[in-house]
């Protein structure tokens, strides 16, 4: 009998739900016609099937936002388009707020939302009941009203995708489980079935809750853990409007819908219950879970006090199925760092339905280049940690994860399940006096230190409490004194070999061939022009080169070097990260500090800026680099794990009275700030080059090595950018800023803030931005222009700058001595005297 399965197709897509018919669908459209889809059982017999179908816009950041908006967008048309009814339907979303918090978490979203294209209303309660009469809205101090947010029926619109994938030249393939990805010499290379092997070109994984599973064979890390969902459907309600808008109450922790003149009311939880510890069955298909009234009694009773209508009504159905959340509550979408050609989108959190046309859009575009058409960092696979495939891990994070969707989503917060993973050898030491942790890529990282007698909350708030005076009294000790930062979270990545160094020519806009003991700051580009990312490089020998990057960079900076040392000829790159520990000395003061605890000569004629040697500090010894990441005279210590006690020891000993003050990452992140430093995955990423960013300066451009990105850099070299990152100061603000501000210039809309805090030299909130103008963006054009932020829905007067505003000649990294007030540019300090 002849076999259904090719033996050979240029795209395999293993899994048959919404995603995997969505990437189908959408390759098909870019013109590819020889796409295999493999699905275990029936279409959509995962999670699809029991989706509630809710299309919601509104997201953290602009490329999540345009995915949700192209989606709800392509649902409008997909009947058109493919022949197949989906039930969509735009009757619009309605979030109520009953705490001040709330309110002003909506405020602030209303704002992002403009910033992203998306008109967020803020409604008063009175107009929330009117629109809803179902709502009982006595404590309600307002809501968001998003008109073109809906609802869709999730299998009629995963069937309209594999209709339109089938025209398209798609074949799919039911009943018909992958038993084995089949990789060769580092190259995904085919899928094996019942039926025999099919070979490919490339191949995407979109298996939902079972992805971390089928990932783990291969040695990749895809963290995700399937969850019980829980959701109730009324009996019939008399007059329920069909047009019925979404409703939610986040705090109450429900949803509800409209559902053929019944209500679906839905939850998430912060119990939440993780499902399939021990592995999800092949032929769980169609199934849901036992019920569990008990566990959702009080949020179903919330869902009551605030429609009241429903305790007069019966429930028809008490449904429990799973879906899959992440660690962090982002999808996981991208390429395997080891794997070429195998690709993974999955892990949406219980936003599969809403997020499956721009996800299928993202991806097939991804696989059809190779490249990224934007950047989707927030949502890259890459942020994986290795760790965070351990089953106990994604179980007991799980359990808050559901409910994290909805919670406050408080400025520097961080998840308080599964914590501690991976530790500096001076967390216990730190945590004795008062180190309020957060979470980075499994790190724990100090964001503030208590004060004694003070314990704050574990993350920041709206306004200006505890933790703004603590971060803000370590930014200014660092400024008038000395700092002591433990930045142990960097990734440190060994490169050797005799082509070592054409290597990082290539990578490097910069110029790397350099002699021993130099450090070189440089973008890494792609073929785009756009910045994989930052590094520094210090030359330690002959052959030898240590790239330091940030914690999160760290798998995506080492799969970087491999894939392009593959025939690039003797060259090797290690990731020696758990041999180091970072403790950075940062301060006028700093010199001083390590003069009294090394013999070495750190002045200027011997130890300049961009040095790095290895020193004695303490009894131990310490690789270290002259650098700023504040905008001061400074040293990174990077240090032997097994020698970091007896050197921090020594440090804080001889620091006593100069006053030395340990600092966290939010002092970090305000300094970098006034100081105008680019922070990658915030104010830099892969579609923005150095000419946009202000990092022209990295570009060498008579180096004598081409690196990769040139020839796009070429084409902006010498032109005025359309588009450019820039500095905004909002003397008069009173609220604080956070990041996704809108900025207006002359009552335009031209761009929103990628990064903000608050400036405590300057004395007010500074952030910065890429502004947008045909015309091109420089000095001319920011100097006639009047600019505002949006900030919670309320324009504040800002000032625009291409330099930094504070100390914009680096003279206090040099070791110039200046008072940090008279470092404050002009234009700043006369309009911080207007306001």
């Amino acid at each position: 009998m002849q076999s259904k399965l090719p033996s050979h197709t240029e795209y395999v897509i293993i899994g048959g739900g919404i995603i995997g018919l969505s990437i189908a669908y959408h390759l098909t459209r870019l013109g590819h016609r020889d796409v295999l889809l493999l699905e275990r059982d029936q279409l959509t017999c995962g999670t699809t099937w029991h989706a509630a179908g809710l299309v919601t816009q509104l997201r953290a950041n602009e490329n999540m936002a345009k995915l949700a908006q192209y989606s709800a967008e392509l649902f409008r048309d997909l009947e058109q388009l493919t022949g197949q009814p989906t039930g969509f339907r735009q009757s619009g979303s309605i979030t109520v707020a009953a705490t001040e918090a709330r309110m002003e978490e909506l405020k602030r979203g209303s704002s992002m939302g403009r910033s992203f294209g998306l008109d967020v209303q803020i409604i008063d309660a009175a107009e929330a009941k009117r629109r809803v009469p179902l709502l009982d809205v006595n404590d309600v101090l307002g809501a968001a009203w998003i008109a073109s947010d809906g609802m869709t029926n999730p299998v009629d619109t995963a069937r309209a995708f594999a209709a339109g994938a089938r025209r398209g030249g798609t074949k799919i393939v039911e009943r018909t489980p992958v038993i084995r990805i089949v990789v060769e010499k580092g190259r995904f290379a085919g899928v094996e079935t019942a039926e025999g092997l099919v070979s490919a070109e490339k191949a995407v994984i979109c298996t939902g809750m079972w992805s971390r599973n089928v990932a783990a064979d291969l040695n990749w890390t895809v963290p995700l853990h399937a969850a019980e969902h829980f959701y109730v459907v009324t009996e019939s309600i008399p007059g329920l409007p069909a047009d019925l808008p979404t409703i939610r109450d986040m705090d109450a922790k429900f949803y509800a819908k409209a559902d053929a003149g019944k209500l679906l009311v839905g939850f998430f939880e912060p119990d939440g219950k993780p499902w399939g510890m021990d592995g999800i069955p092949r032929d769980f298909s169609f199934d849901s879970l036992p019920e569990d009234f008990d566990h959702i009694e009080p949020y179903l009773a919330a869902a009551i006090e605030r429609m009241p209508a429903l305790a007069d009504v019966g429930l028809q159905l008490n449904f429990n199925g799973p879906e899959s959340f992440t660690p962090d509550n982002r999808f996981l979408l991208g390429p395997a760092p080891d794997i070429a050609g195998l690709y993974v989108a999955t892990g949406f959190n219980s936003c599969g339905i809403e997020s499956s046309g721009g996800a299928g859009k993202v991806m097939a575009e991804w696989m059809s280049t190779g490249v990224p058409a934007n950047d989707y960092w927030e949502m890259d696979v890459r942020r994986a940690m290795p760790f965070q495939r351990n089953r106990k891990y994604l179980h007991d994070r799980t359990v808050e994860a559901v409910g994290n969707l909805w919670s406050l989503h408080w400025p520097h917060k961080s998840p308080k399940t599964a914590r501690n993973v991976r530790a500096s050898p001076l967390h216990d030491r730190l945590a004795q006096v008062g180190a309020n942790f957060g979470e980075v890529a499994g790190w724990e990282r100090v964001q503030w230190f208590d004060a004694p007698g003070i314990r704050t909350e574990s993350h920041a708030t709206f306004t200006r409490d505890d933790w703004f005076k603590l971060s803000g009294e370590e930014h200014e000790a660092t400024r008038s004194g000395v700092g002591l930062f433990d930045q142990t979270s960097f990734a440190h990545l060994l490169v050797q070999g005799r082509d070592a160094l054409p290597l990082l020519q290539r990578l490097s806009t910069n110029e790397v061939d350099v002699p021993v003991g130099r450090i070189v700051y440089t973008p890494w580009l792609n073929e785009r022009g756009g910045m994989e990312s930052d590094v520094t490089i210090a030359r330690t020998g002959d052959e030898e080169f240590l790239v330091v990057t940030a914690a999160v960079q760290r798998n995506r900076d080492l799969a970087w070097l491999k894939m392009h040392a593959k025939g690039a000829g003797h060259v090797f790159a290690t990731d020696v990260s758990s041999g180091y520990t970072t403790l950075s000395v940062m301060g006028p003061r700093s010199r001083e500090l390590l003069a009294r605890v090394s013999p070495a000569d750190f002045s200027d004629a011997v130890f300049p800026f961009a040095t790095a040697r290895e020193v004695e500090v303490g009894y131990g010894l310490a690789l270290a680099f002259r650098m700023t990441f504040v905008g001061e005279l400074g040293w990174e210590l990077h240090i032997p794990t097994e020698q970091t006690l007896g050197i921090y020891d020594a440090l804080v000993t001889a620091g006593r009275d100069l006053e030395l003050r340990r600092a966290g990452y939010v002092a970090l992140n305000t300094l970098r700030l006034e100081a105008g430093y680019r922070d990658w995955g915030s104010d830099v990423g892969d579609e923005d080059t150095p000419l946009e960013s202000g990092l022209g300066f990295t570009v060498a451009w008579n180096k004598r090595d081409d690196f990769i990105g040139r020839a796009a850099l070429e084409g902006q070299r010498g032109k005025t950018p359309r588009r450019r990152l820039v500095q905004l100061a909002a003397p008069g603000a009173t609220p604080l800023m956070f990041g996704t501000e809108p900025v207006w210039r002359n009552a335009s809309l031209v761009g929103y803030l990628r990064s903000a805090g608050f400036g405590h030299t300057l004395g007010c909130s500074i952030g910065m931005g890429y502004l947008h103008s045909e015309t091109g963006v420089n000095a001319e054009w920011l100097s006639e222009g009047e600019f505002e932020v949006e900030v919670a829905g309320e324009r504040h007067p800002a000032v625009a700058s291409l330099r930094p505003f504070y100390d914009p000649n680096r003279t206090r990294v040099k070791g110039e001595w200046h008072k940090a007030e008279d470092l404050i540019s002009p234009e700043l300090r006369a309009a911080c005297q207007k306001a």
